[in-house]
């Protein structure tokens, strides 16, 4: 009777599983669908006098590539401002060897800027909130790009056509991981990352800004208060610059050609690290997304690997297997399928080899329920604790307005 019991269980919470799966596939096709016609359009010319803002703290794996790649925007006017909260940063120093080695015919007019430490915020919102004092009073569009991206020489461009139209909020892209060397850990970052970046299509007002690759108009940036008051004691310069936006009701577009590539590879503690940080900040910032983390992937996780658990005992005792082994194939079908068909349409914006190499199509068809389960953990870990480290500096998560810095190491 339990033993039926039991079997009944899985198998009505393996039908929400298979129904929430196809949810999950048709938001893979829709993304897929509008990656490829976006691609399609073409945006009439939108050049105004741009500010690209990049914070800085310590050094990031082939920073010296990245600074390469945003000298080498194909854009006709824009400014570099580089910000960190110490003169003896030593990715200032990258930068500034990075600059002379430039060869282009031009390149864009670049400044250093010392923002000092943080106190009340987190340091790259800091950084942030010095250095949009300091932008050109022509400039028209701001942009914000993470140190750790390496934007491809269409990608200024492409940010900035949409911002023709006065009423979009801003303009996003989003990371995609790729392993250098490769590893488990990496390529698991990668599976775990591109989950999120499905998230984003053709809803303007469900998308959300990504602090790595986005644009808004001056005008708008300062009629939200982004800096004054949404930025005010927050540690997450993104879920800050969303809130103020949704605030507003002013969409998002987030722009596929603005995808943007992260070359690195990571340990497991790194990846355990990263998560659970992006997670604890969710918790803080957006606490009904990390509510849907916490129950989609306890389902699943529930669902398939207890599952699977199901399936060796009644081998074991010489039951039939047959159909709770079908369900899970089917739940596993659909899942890679996704996560292949994503990897695909990436491939087509990012044409790096290794995201279409062996190993990254390996990774991506057969890595997403570990993904899951990790989702399942920075979830949990996030319910217990409020407090991430981020490029060695601790801080205490009190609220969206209310940062508290526990410690603090040197570049």
């Amino acid at each position: 009777m339990f033993s039926l019991a039991l079997l009944l269980l899985f198998y009505s919470l393996a039908a929400i599983s298979i129904w929430l799966g196809l949810l999950s596939l048709r938001s893979g096709v829709r993304f897929v669908r509008y990656l490829q016609a976006e691609l399609g359009k073409e945006y009439p010319e939108f050049t105004p006098l741009v500010t690209v803002f990049v914070p800085c703290r310590g050094l990031d794996d082939g920073l010296k590539e990245n600074i390469n790649a945003l000298f080498a925007q194909d854009y006709p006017a824009f400014e570099l401002v580089f910000v960190s909260d110490s003169a003896d940063d030593p990715a200032l120093a990258i930068i500034e060897e990075a600059r002379q080695s430039f060869t282009g015919a031009t390149g864009p007019a670049m400044r250093f800027v010392v923002s000092g430490e943080a106190t009340d915020s987190g340091q790259k919102v800091h950084n942030l909130r010095v250095a949009v004092a300091k932008a050109d009073p022509q400039s028209e569009v701001f942009v914000f790009v993470d140190t750790d991206a390496r934007p491809q020489s269409f990608w200024l461009r492409s940010l900035i056509r949409p911002l023709r139209d006065p009423d979009l909020g801003a303009t996003t892209g989003y990371r995609w991981f790729v392993p250098v060397r490769g590893g488990m850990a990496s390529h698991l970052r990668s599976v775990w990352n591109a989950a999120i970046a499905s998230a984003l299509g053709e809803q303007p007002k469900q998308n959300f800004c990504w602090g790595g690759s986005t644009a808004i108009r001056r005008a708008t940036f300062q009629a939200s208060r982004v800096a004054d008051d949404y930025w005010r004691g927050a540690v997450s310069d993104d879920f800050a610059l969303t809130r103020a936006l949704h605030d507003r009701d002013l969409p998002i577009k987030f722009v596929p050609q603005c995808l943007t590539a992260s070359f690195e590879d990571c340990t497991c503690g790194e990846l355990i690290e990263f998560t659970t940080r992006q997670l604890k900040i969710t918790r803080a910032y957006a606490a009904h997304l990390w509510r849907g983390v916490f129950v989609g992937s306890a389902l699943f996780v529930l669902v398939f690997f207890g599952g699977i658990a199901l399936v060796i005992t009644r081998a074991l005792l010489g039951l039939s297997f047959v159909t709770p082994l079908v369900l899970l194939l089917i739940m596993f079908a659909m899942g890679a399928m996704k996560s292949h068909l994503r990897r695909r349409a990436v491939s087509r914006v990012i044409p790096d080899a290794r995201i279409r190499s062996f190993g990254a199509t390996l990774a991506h068809l057969t890595l997403w329920p570990l993904a899951s389960l990790l989702y399942l953990y920075n979830a949990a870990a996030a319910a217990l604790s409020r407090t991430v480290t981020w490029r060695g500096i601790t801080y205490e998560l009190k609220s969206q307005t209310e940062t508290v810095i526990l410690s603090r190491r040197s570049n």
